[in-house]
């Protein structure tokens, strides 16, 4: 951040150190070991007087004088122009660091390039045992200039002690120093042997040919399990929170540790293969062949150790970024913008976000990725995401991607590196306006006659609203299928709850009744919900029109197969069911109208890519779907994408215990509340209600606005009752770790409170079971002193609203009051009525029914005293 950016987009994301540090390395480890298989070499034609090996040994100084002096010296310098160029910051960190160790590498180089020209041109000049005394010197320095590189290589991974006392020798010989160096030794000697086979395989003399190419390969195979002993102590020696990192949350890194383990039995069989006598022909090819493989062996164990640095550049002290860890803090407080010396934006307006988040980019992304090049190319990583996404993914991306920094900057400036990125490279977009909701024309209110009508029938939805996802031939987060209940009362002075002798039926609107539009998606669902949950009972057991099972004081009917979708394919989440009580006479006692709220409109596009797929407003894509498996499969481990490809959709609760679906789940895994919370909370954090509508139908410019109860139109969003997604992952993630489910503790070392000094603090409690009750707030049912009820929570089922009953025992809450997020006076969105259409029907007024004095709906007289609960016998105190 103190020096200027090198703009190189495609050719980001370290492809020119890779390919040139790559090829240096390889280079200059045939640099050591060949020098050692150069002496030994001419010490074998001296011993056996063999002029055609010392002959060899000449041939093969000049190939390798060429090789390591040019080509190595080349790509030497080119590493020192680029890594200055791309981490200045870090390179000075080097040099300053290890001024004195640079200076006698420096010596042992030049001492180098001075006995190798000796050893070459004095060969047949100078006397045997000078000459090999020549090239004993060459091998020693060149070792010597190893040891010395070694150590500041493996610095920047393992810095130690180093990070406490700033010693230069605690630098140099870090908790990896050996180990890299005896690895780094045999590896040499190895790649001497594979060098060794490109001179032997063009000598004319095939007896000395098939000789030298067996002496070559004994070079490649005989240090390999010394070779394979040391890559053991190097791991070992590595921290245990580098091992992990490196070997279980990388799976980035899974391809190179992969190539790394299958390419070195690759060499040895090789190597054996080579040892058989064959024509000049088939020799040459295997040869090359053999050369390129050592050459991705290298780099693959480069890239291994290179990654396994990140974020930092120098491991615990300078990020990739440049940025130095202690600082971080600091620029998170003040933003990058202001601390920053090389940018012209220095704040985050509406009018340069393109401008301050190109700059933020550059800084802060550049580094690491490229700009649709052929290594770590941001446009490929960030494709799926919105900017609300993108700037969401960015504020956690360090929490579950360990080689990812923090990022380092204002919440601001991270809003205009997710515009830049999502929106300037990638041409994703939010809604910018509010979806046009089609309204409902003239709405239908069924008749009552309060002077006439013997029965008042009351209906409602279990749940304010019903979401599900319908992209069924890959992926259901929940299955479809709602609930409605109906009490039927007969009225009197006295009224009575009447079950016996009562059929209550149902009918959904005609307008959703066509169930060919969504055939194909039912039987999905309802295939999988069989299989997997509920076999033998499953989601085809009610249609669209029946008949209500009969409790004990109500009747009810689940699983309603009714989808958000017209016969025209338009999203109307807000489909209507008339309700009909007939005696066993045949005679039509009562009937009503009721809301039956059922919802597609989940958010999982905004960060897993794909669009709507009904209507431009609603529905879960295919594309998005697998788009969500993937990524399930990369960060857990799991197969639910290949499960999928087999026509084996995946539900989520037949792994995560949900008790609304009443689906047990694995056991050891976290219930599904508290996996999709406790993840998502890492990323959605100290931005209030306005994420929990990324996810959740509640936008209030969306197609659904679910949110549609009288608590919102006095102010109220989710987290008043619900809280921060912080704090109400963390009541979720508490319960599960008191189960000792080991994920929840993960979790929970991530995330922060929001409205609470600790952790300890917030309350942990089950979903669906401990929730949010209306008296925490209306104590004794009057006007509410507080405006929050999160951290008091129901103690059972039987305690949640949409369960409970009034004083006498019989009449559910919800028959007068209305569903949960639709309390009366709710507004809907489509209609005025939709949601209040019982109220309209018995007391033409939005409110509770019997608020305002209206008792008489049930009662037929004037109520002296408050039979189902306190401070109902008044004025309606919100209207």
């Amino acid at each position: 951040m103190n020096y200027p950016v090198w703009q190189l987009d495609g050719a980001g994301g370290g492809l020119l150190i890779a390919l040139m540090a790559i090829f240096h390395v390889y280079v200059a480890h045939f640099a050591v070991g060949g020098g050692l298989f150069l002496v030994m070499t001419e010490m074998k034609g001296i011993r056996e007087n063999n002029q055609a090996i010392i002959d060899f040994v000449r041939r093969h100084t000049k190939f390798f004088l060429l090789l390591t002096m040019v080509a190595g010296g080349m790509t030497g310098v080119g590493i020192w122009f680029t890594i200055s160029l791309l981490n200045p910051a870090a390179t000075s960190k080097l040099i300053h660091l290890f001024v004195f160790a640079w200076g006698i590498e420096w010596v042992f180089f030049t001492a180098e390039i001075l006995s190798l020209f000796i050893y070459y041109y004095t060969f047949g000049r100078m006397d045997n045992r000078n000459h090999v005394i020549i090239g004993w010197i060459y091998f020693g320095c060149a070792w010597l200039s190893l040891f010395v590189i070694n150590g500041i290589i493996d610095f920047m991974l393992t810095p130690g002690a180093w990070l406490q006392n700033n010693n230069f020798w605690s630098a140099l010989f870090n908790p990896t120093f050996w180990p890299a160096l005896f690895f780094r030794s045999f590896l040499a000697f190895m790649l001497a042997g594979l060098y060794g086979f490109l001179t032997a395989v063009n000598l004319k003399d095939v007896v000395l040919r098939v000789r030298m190419v067996r002496y070559c390969a004994l070079w490649l195979i005989a240090p390999f399990l010394l070779f394979l002993g040391s890559a053991w102590w190097y791991r070992a020696a590595l921290p245990p929170e580098l091992q992990v990192l490196i070997f279980e949350r990388m799976p980035e890194i899974k391809p190179y540790l992969d190539a790394f383990i299958i390419l070195g039995p690759m060499l040895m069989l090789g190597g054996l293969i080579m040892a058989i006598r064959m024509p000049q022909s088939i020799t040459r090819p295997i040869a090359a062949v053999m050369l390129v493989l050592g050459l991705l062996y290298m780099g693959s164990f480069e890239f291994i150790r290179e990654a396994g640095r990140r974020p930092y550049i120098i491991r615990d002290h300078m990020y990739s970024t440049s940025i130095l860890k202690k600082d971080m803090e600091l620029i998170q407080q003040n933003g990058f913008l202001q601390e920053a010396k090389w940018v012209s934006s220095r704040e985050v307006t509406r009018d340069n976000m393109m401008t301050a988040g190109r700059e933020l980019f550059n800084n802060l992304c550049l580094p690491c990725h490229s700009v649709g090049g052929p290594l770590n190319d941001i446009r490929k990583v960030t494709g799926n995401y919105t900017p609300r996404g993108l700037e969401a993914k960015i504020g956690g991306i360090h929490n579950f991607s360990p080689y990812m920094p923090p990022f380092a900057g204002s919440g601001l400036e991270r809003k205009a590196l997710a515009y830049y990125i999502a929106y300037g490279l990638n041409n994703r977009r939010d809604r910018m306006d509010d979806v046009a909701i089609r309204e409902i024309g003239d709405e239908e209110i069924p008749a009552f006659n309060g002077e006439s009508d013997k029965y008042v029938l009351l209906a409602w939805s279990d749940m304010g609203m019903k979401s599900y996802t319908d992209a069924s031939g890959s992926w259901m987060i929940l299955p479809p299928g709602g609930t409605i209940n109906a009490q039927l009362i007969e009225r009197g002075e006295t009224p009575d709850v009447i079950v016996d002798g009562v059929t209550i039926s149902y009918a959904v609107d005609p307008e959703f009744s066509d169930p060919a539009q969504q055939v194909d998606f039912w039987q999905n669902a309802a295939a999988l919900y069989d299989r997997e949950i509920a076999p033998n009972t499953g989601l085809s057991g009610n249609g669209l029109t029946g008949v209500m099972k009969p409790g004990e004081e109500w009747f009810t009917v689940s699983l309603l197969p009714v989808v958000p979708y017209t016969a025209e394919r338009r999203y109307m989440p807000y489909p209507a069911f008339t309700v009909t009580a007939v005696s066993s006479a045949g005679e039509v006692l009562a009937a009503t109208r009721v809301v039956a709220p059922v919802a597609t409109e989940m958010g999982c596009q905004i960060c897993h890519g794909g669009h709507w797929a009904v209507d431009n407003r609603a529905g879960l894509s295919v594309e998005t779907a697998e788009n969500i498996l993937a990524a399930h499969d990369r960060i857990s481990g799991t197969n639910l994408q290949g499960l999928a490809d087999n026509n084996m959709p995946v539900l989520c609760n037949c792994c995560h215990a949900d008790s609304s679906q009443d689906a047990p789940g694995n056991k050891e895994q976290l219930n599904l509340s508290a996996a999709i919370h406790g993840f998502h909370a890492n990323f959605l954090g100290e931005r209030g209600a306005m994420y929990c509508v990324m996810c959740h139908p509640a936008d209030s410019g969306g197609a659904t606005r679910s949110f549609r109860g009288i608590h919102r139109g006095l102010g109220l969003n989710c987290t008043y009752c619900h809280g921060e997604i912080e704090d109400h992952a963390i009541s979720l993630l508490k319960a599960e770790h008191e189960q000792g489910k080991e994920r929840a503790a993960v979790l929970l070392g991530n995330i922060r409170p929001a409205n609470f000094e600790s952790v300890d603090a917030v309350v942990p409690r089950r979903p669906w079971v401990n929730q949010p009750d209306c008296l925490d707030c209306h104590e004794g049912f009057q006007a509410p002193e507080v405006d929050t009820t999160f951290n008091r929570w129901t103690a059972g089922e039987e305690d949640l609203y949409r369960n409970r009953t009034d004083e006498s025992g019989r009449l559910r809450c919800a028959a007068c009051h209305g569903s949960p997020h639709a309390v009366y006076p709710a507004m809907n969105p489509y209609s005025p009525y939709r949601d209040v259409l019982q109220p309209m029907q018995y007391q033409g007024q939005f409110y509770p029914i019997g608020s305002n004095m209206n008792c008489k709906v049930c009662h037929t007289i004037d109520m002296e005293y408050e039979m189902h609960h306190p401070n109902m016998l008044r004025e309606f105190r919100n209207q």
